[in-house]
């Protein structure tokens, strides 16, 4: 399972190293290499809650495969996007179409490690499945700068050919039972969520294109709040909910997903734009900015399995509140020294707010699970993955936004400072900072006459404006995780199986049977 899944990791961090070179050859614009990003993140979250419905009524070992199928096939449209006008509609169309299948393959081979392992043991295998996984993630911007270097940017995405092979064999070999449940599909639903988180992280997106006055941004991102209240609205009288919102009922388990929420604001974007900052303003390689990230994910890797075994002994209230302590602090010491243009003056901060993230993913995404009451490990998998998949594609937007405002105000002071009048300054100041905040190049620009030259003059002070320009995005990160902690106060403690009433038990056993068919548990010790 955990092999299934790597894909769907890598895949969040693969493409960002490739940006510079598949904005230069298809000519891609900055907001739309956003939303190259942005896409697969919001069809997970959009559709993350109907994978995890599809395995309990259709089996997880069939809704892996489909998923890895749906994925794989995406993966190698995206890698033949033809060049001309038609790219980036192309592109960003598959992109999503590989989230849809991440989103089917993913809560199924969660449910199914859910499934395997006793409560008492489920907080150290949970936390091993999030560590490697979240190492593998660290492979993607390491393979795609190789790959981007030595061959060509579309290998990012035809990769995942034979990993989806060799997850297929090791699926068919697990024996995994299906054993489907009884009830029905709510389609409504499903077309109410992903319509409004659609919607709303459209208007984030788009908040710097149509800007914070215009009327088409608050109609996005109102309308899209109001179809997600009408769909939780809608949730509470279906006979079979695609969501199960008792389960909101228990403290605990709204408090971990209220921390997972501002953590994953912080978790997904730093991935793109700590490899676009290390590009631009420290004029980094592809492959430069790939081990800049891993001093990240040394701290992510090893906190996430000191934070499982705090799980087992505590639970998760003592790990949610050093994960967003150490996080926030982490990231603000991070954008501190984002100026200092020094990669080797930065690690140990990326490696601290690395560390604060793996205290909190595990931990909280384990007691979410334990606590499930009625609903099945693959309904409740579905809820807390689709609240961090959305929180990651709210991030991109919100960040994305701060950082090409702060990013043309910068600019615009700099031209001004060199003798440029205010209306050729901020048009100059606009391409630039969507140019460089869209992708990764800090190459200057071609071209004659006053404005391209004084603009190739600025370059060095322009990569300083695009490091303060960063600064506002690392310590809104730090502040999430700030607003994490304030939730994780107010989390009650204990373990989630203490909270299992006992007329429960025979549907959350039945629930362990439909997500992983015959039990096998290890033996003790």
């Amino acid at each position: 399972m955990m092999f299934a899944v790597a894909m769907t990791f890598i895949d969040q961090t693969i493409v960002s190293i490739a940006a510079p070179d598949i904005v230069r050859e298809l000519g891609l614009t900055s907001s739309g290499m956003q939303w190259v990003v942005n896409a697969y993140l919001l069809a997970l979250a959009a559709f993350f809650a109907l994978g995890g419905r599809l395995a309990d009524l259709y089996g997880p070992r069939r809704v892996v495969m489909i998923g890895t199928l749906v994925f794989v096939v995406a993966s190698v449209l995206c890698g033949c996007v033809p060049s001309g006008d038609f790219a980036q509609t192309w592109l960003i169309v598959f992109r999503g179409v590989q989230g849809f299948g991440a989103a089917l393959l993913f809560p199924a081979a969660l449910a199914v490690v859910v499934a395997v392992f006793p409560v008492e043991r489920r907080g150290r295998a949970l936390a091993l499945f999030f560590g490697i996984s979240g190492a593998l993630t660290a492979i993607g911007p390491l393979l795609g700068g190789w790959l981007t270097a030595s061959w060509t940017w579309r290998a990012v995405f035809w990769v995942n050919v034979p990993v989806a092979v060799v997850a297929l064999v090791l699926t068919l070999f697990a024996h995994i039972a299906d054993r489907p449940r009884s009830g029905t599909l709510d389609w409504r639903g499903a077309v109410l969520i992903a319509v409004g988180m659609g919607l709303s992280v459209l208007g984030f997106q788009q908040a710097w294109s149509w800007g914070w006055a215009s009327a088409a941004t608050w109609l996005c991102v109102v309308g899209g709040l109001a179809v997600l209240f009408v769909f939780v609205r809608y949730e509470q009288r279906v006979a079979h909910p695609l969501v199960d919102l008792r389960v909101f009922k228990d403290k605990a388990f709204s408090m971990d997903v209220a921390v997972l929420f501002f953590a994953m604001l912080a978790f997904v974007p730093v991935f793109f734009f700590s490899s676009v900052y290390a590009q631009v303003s420290l004029s980094a390689s592809p492959n430069q900015a790939a081990l800049f990230l891993l001093y990240f994910f040394a701290g992510f890797a090893l906190a996430s399995q000191w934070g499982g075994r705090i799980l087992d002994k505590k639970g998760a209230r003592p790990a949610l509140k050093v994960g967003c302590v150490v996080g926030a602090v982490g990231f603000a010491l991070w954008a501190n020294n984002l100026t200092n243009l020094s990669m080797h003056d930065q690690w140990p901060y990326a490696a601290m707010a690395g560390a604060g993230i793996g205290f909190i993913l595990a931990p909280a995404s384990t007691d979410a699970v334990n606590r499930a009451i009625g609903p099945s490990y693959g309904e409740v998998t579905g809820i807390t993955q689709t609240v961090r998949n959305y929180a990651a594609s709210v991030g991109m937007a919100v960040f994305g936004t701060i950082l090409t405002r702060v990013m043309a105000d910068n600019v615009v002071d700099t031209l001004r400072a060199r003798g440029f009048s205010s209306d050729v300054a901020h048009d100059v100041a606009r391409g630039i900072s969507e140019s460089v905040s869209g992708h990764g190049d800090s190459t200057p620009p071609t071209g004659t006459g006053q404005a391209a030259e004084a603009t190739r003059d600025a370059m060095q002070a322009i990569q300083m404006d695009f490091a303060q320009a960063n600064q506002w995005v690392f310590y809104g990160m730090a502040i999430a995780l700030a607003v994490g902690y304030l939730f994780a106060l107010r989390h009650p403690g204990g373990h989630g199986a203490a909270t299992r009433r006992p007329e429960d038990a025979g549907a959350a056993t039945g629930s362990d049977a439909g997500a992983a068919g015959t039990r096998k548990r290890p033996p003790a010790g």
